[in-house]
């Protein structure tokens, strides 16, 4: 199994999506959005713009 993005209707109706480890194991979820064309264009988006993201360790 790879990691993979999950999207799903939480109870309220909105979708969500949650990124999975690839032993199965959530490693983060999204907020809720209204339409699920917008929960999609967030993946595309962590996707496109995330490889060379920082780590800003707020633990200092």
């Amino acid at each position: 199994m790879a990691y993979k993005f999950e999207v799903y209707k939480d109870k309220a109706g909105e979708f969500r999506f949650r990124f999975k480890a690839s032993n199965g194991e959530t490693m983060f979820g999204s907020e809720g959005y209204v339409q699920k064309a917008s929960a999609l264009s967030a993946i595309e988006s962590i996707k496109k713009n995330s490889p060379g993201a920082d780590v800003d360790d707020q633990t200092k």
